[in-house]
């Protein structure tokens, strides 16, 4: 196979349906959404970039700039939180319990690869909105 047959049959299976796509962008919480899941999703490349430089490049590990972007991270939290009607501290406790489901008291492969998603559901629904 070559490029141009490869783009050709990956693009069979590309969402083309702009119009429903459009319709659903007219939401403006779901743009909300949108922007803080680019922004998450930029920031943690940020946040990796400076690991990257500092462990194959050799360059000092740049804290400041690690906590900054961890901020900037949370920032985009609170938007989804705000949009999504749920309380952060919630979630946070909500996620500490999903862990203690499916970990106990501490990490293990067998107990990762072997979850009761439907517990783990059952306790991530308990979340409280605003």
């Amino acid at each position: 196979m070559n490029t141009q047959e490869y783009v050709k049959l990956a693009i069979k299976t590309e969402s083309t349906d702009f119009e429903s796509m459009n319709t659903r962008l007219q939401d403006d919480g779901l743009k909300r959404l949108l922007h803080a899941g680019i922004g998450l999703s930029t920031e943690a490349g940020e946040f990796l970039d400076a690991l990257k430089k500092h462990i194959f490049y050799g360059k000092e590990l740049d804290r400041v700039n690690l906590a900054e972007e961890m901020g900037d991270l949370f920032w985009y939290l609170a938007i989804v939180a705000d949009e999504l009607g749920v309380n952060m501290d919630d979630v946070m406790e909500r996620n500490i319990e999903k862990l203690k489901a499916r970990y106990g008291e501490k990490f293990s492969e067998e107990k990762a690869e072997n979850r009761d998603l439907k517990n783990e559901r059952s306790i991530l629904e308990k979340q409280t909105m605003n």
